[in-house]
C-alpha cells in the first residue's frame, strides 16, 4: 500500500470516527417526534452530506485494496441511505407540516441498527458491485455505457430529478430560507461572460456572511461536478447552467 493510499485511508476513518456524534444528535431530535425540529435536522443532514462529499471526492479514489474499498464502500452505503431517509424527512415535512410519530422511529430504528446494516446487507450489496466492477466482462460493459453518456454530454447522468430540484435540495440542507432561479441579467454577464442562470438565496438574518458563503460553496461544489462555471456573490450565484426560472 503506498504512502498516499495510508494517509488517506487515514483520513476516511478519522471522519467516519467523528459521526457518530452526529447520530446521537439526531436521535435526540428524532426522539421529540416534533416538526419544529426540522430545521436542525437538516443542518445535521448537510453535515452528514459534506463528510461523506469530501470521503468520495477527495480521499476515496486513492483506495486501491479490494478489501479496504469493501470495507469503506459499506460504510457510506449506509450514510447514502440516511442522507436519503433525512432529506425525504424534510421534504415531507416542508410539503405537509405534519409527520406519522412511526416515521420518526424507523429513522431512530435505522441508525441504532447502523453496524448489523453495515456488516450484513449493505457488506452483501457492496461485494456484488466490486466484484461485478472488477470483472473484466462487466467492467468492460460498464465502461461502454459511461463512454456512451459522457459522448452525449449528459451533465445530469449522475443527478437526482432535475438540476433544479438538486440546487434546491442542496441549499435547503445549508440552511437556505427561500432559493430563486432567474435568467442572468446584464450585470451577471460582467461577472461571467457565459452567465446563463442567476440563483438567488436567503437566510433569516442576511448578516450572517459565513453562513450565506456556506450555502453558496454548497450549490457552486455541486455545479462544478458537473462542469458548470460558477462565480458566488453573498445570496446570489452567477451560472453558466440553463436552468429554468421559477414561476412563482
Amino acid at each position: 500500500m503506498s504512502y498516499i493510499e495510508k494517509k488517506y485511508n487515514r483520513k476516511i476513518y478519522e471522519i467516519f470516527e467523528d459521526l457518530p456524534s452526529l447520530e446521537k444528535s439526531l436521535i435526540k431530535l428524532l426522539n421529540r417526534n416534533s416538526v419544529k425540529v426540522i430545521d436542525d435536522v437538516a443542518v445535521i443532514c448537510a453535515k452528514f452530506n459534506k463528510n461523506i462529499n469530501l470521503i468520495l471526492k477527495k480521499y476515496y479514489p486513492e483506495i486501491k485494496e479490494i478489501k479496504d474499498k469493501l470495507e469503506i464502500k459499506s460504510i457510506l452505503k449506509f450514510y447514502y441511505d440516511l442522507i436519503d431517509k433525512l432529506t425525504d424527512l424534510v421534504r415531507n415535512i416542508e410539503n405537509f407540516q405534519k409527520i406519522d410519530p412511526e416515521y420518526y422511529n424507523k429513522l431512530i430504528e435505522f441508525i441504532n441498527n447502523k453496524e448489523n446494516l453495515i456488516n450484513g446487507k449493505y457488506r452483501t450489496i457492496c461485494t456484488r458491485e466490486l466484484t461485478a466492477f472488477y470483472d473484466p466482462t462487466s467492467r468492460e460493459n460498464l465502461e461502454k455505457i459511461i463512454l456512451e453518456k459522457f459522448e452525449k454530454r449528459s451533465k445530469q447522468y449522475f443527478s437526482f430529478g432535475s438540476l433544479e430540484e438538486e440546487i434546491k435540495k442542496y441549499g435547503k440542507l445549508a440552511g437556505a430560507n427561500d432559493i430563486f432561479i432567474t435568467p442572468a441579467d446584464k450585470s451577471a454577464l460582467a461577472e461571467l461572460e457565459s452567465a446563463v442562470s442567476l440563483i438567488n438565496f436567503n437566510i433569516p438574518n442576511d448578516n450572517e456572511k459565513e453562513k450565506l458563503n456556506l450555502i453558496g460553496n454548497e450549490i457552486k461544489s455541486l455545479l462544478e461536478s458537473k462542469k458548470y462555471q460558477v462565480v458566488v456573490k453573498p445570496g446570489l450565484i452567477i451560472t453558466d447552467a440553463k436552468l429554468l426560472p421559477d414561476n412563482d
